[in-house]
């Protein structure tokens, strides 16, 4: 009868050990998604010293080709971040894609990728 009764006394003591282990796990995955989705820091190999030849737009100039309609945006990250969000009106060309698609611009545009 001893042994039933110690069985009786050691359940709440594990469901408060299940529960701790159930927020412990919740919090895990809260904090592993947090970091999944976190913004991106810029690398020193996308600076303008490494690639000299490629122009540079400064963010009003963007904004105003944008806003008059002057130039073509073009998003090179993959079709799951375009997915997520965009410029409205930006096509979607991956930059692994981008050799064999680059027939798809019209090289007259002015092209402004991001």
């Amino acid at each position: 009868m001893k042994k039933n009764q110690n069985r009786k006394a050691m359940f709440p003591l594990i469901l408060v050990a299940a529960g701790v282990l159930l927020i412990l796990g919740a919090v895990g995955l809260y904090l592993y998604l947090g970091s999944r989705n976190a913004q991106p820091s810029v690398t020193s190999d996308l600076s303008e010293d490494n690639y000299p030849q490629v122009k540079r737009v400064s963010l009003e100039n963007a904004k105003g080709a944008y806003q008059q309609g002057s130039a073509v945006f073009v998003d090179v990250r993959t079709a799951e971040e375009y997915a997520q969000t965009h410029i409205p009106g930006a096509l979607s060309i991956p930059l692994a894609e981008l050799p064999e698609r680059i027939s798809e611009l019209d090289h007259q545009d002015w092209i402004i990728t991001y």
